[in-house]
């Protein structure tokens, strides 16, 4: 990993990550004319700060993986239309920056690239048009909502550097708990993120306890809890050394967010701020980002379909090996 950035909206700079952000804006159209612009916006101002913290040029990058919520992923495509870098557009929800980071980390391991950006944005007011109601609305939010984060994170990914490395990925698969509440989407989630945690840990003969930190993204209050709850019918107490980046980006008491926040953008501004700047500064040595994702649209919440997850996970440390 040779650069990192993320960019967020107000209330993301009002929270308790604040200053861990390398540009925060007031104006949620971020100078553009709608809010999908806005988060093309953003997107494209993550990467380029990522990249000018890495000393790179866009030309000198073999990939870039993207991704967003919006339809046919249309905020990335935009973000990255004039880079001319060969471009993958993914969609995983709010698993999306742990897919990219998977994508971007296999290609330079086998040998196929040697530099990559995982790139992921979401935006409070562009997902509510989307996926729920209009803001002028004003429908009320149940407990179990969360707030979709208006924030972007880059990660710049290089054959060489001195860390924080990318030590192991595992892959999630689809899990569906038969959740069909749009507004409880960290119970829809959280089986998945079990899984893919417990995987990882049975596949590297790991205890939760070799991490400094386990951090899934985007379960807020309710999931967070089903995951533990999980956990300890397993007889593990894995609740000292895991968090939520949905409950670490915002004050829930403070800012009304209901369960915590959620979106593409959640996790990885946390992770492209917060979290990797605390593996440089020494906070940590080790952790494991596991983000997850509802799998749903608004389509098949129409049709009365349940909500499926997915949870991919990104093991990072700065030891190299």
């Amino acid at each position: 990993m040779i650069g990192s950035a993320c960019v967020g909206g107000k209330k993301e700079g009002e929270g308790p990550l604040g200053g861990s952000f390398d540009y925060l804006s007031g104006d949620a159209y971020f100078g553009e004319k709608s809010w999908e612009k806005a988060e093309s916006a953003m997107q494209r101002m993550a990467f380029f700060h990522a990249m000018n913290k890495a000393r790179l040029s866009a030309s000198s990058l073999d990939y870039v993986f993207a991704g967003d919520l919006l339809n046919q992923c249309t905020a990335s495509a935009f973000s990255m239309r004039d880079t001319d870098i060969p471009y993958f557009g993914l969609y995983g929800a709010c698993s999306t920056m742990a897919e990219a980071l998977s994508l971007a980390a296999m290609s330079i391991d086998g040998g196929y690239a040697d530099t990559a950006c995982a790139v992921t944005s979401s935006h409070f007011c562009s997902a509510e048009r989307q996926f729920r109601l209009p803001l002028e609305y004003g429908g009320q939010r149940t407990p179990t909502a969360q707030w979709t984060a208006t924030a972007a994170g880059a990660a710049i990914l290089s054959a060489e550097g001195c860390g924080p490395y990318v030590t192991a990925v595992t892959t999630g698969r689809i899990r569906d708990a038969g959740i069909t509440d749009a507004n409880n989407m960290g119970a829809a989630m959280a089986p998945a993120a079990y899984q893919t945690i417990s995987a990882h840990l049975r596949d590297l003969n790991l205890q939760p306890g070799d991490y400094d930190l386990i951090v899934t993204g985007d379960l807020g209050l309710i999931g967070r809890g089903v995951v533990m709850d999980f956990f300890l019918q397993d007889g593990v107490d894995i609740a000292p050394f895991y968090d939520d980046c949905g409950l670490l980006l915002y004050d829930r008491e403070r800012q009304d967010v209901h369960a915590g926040g959620s979106g593409c953008g959640c996790g990885a501004s946390v992770l492209c701020g917060w979290l990797l700047d605390g593996l440089r500064a020494g906070r940590w040595s080790s952790l494991l980002f596991c983000a997850t994702g509802a799998l749903l649209s608004p389509t098949t919440v129409g049709q009365g379909e349940s909500i499926p997850g997915i949870c991919h996970a990104v093991a990072f440390s700065m030891t190299k090996g």
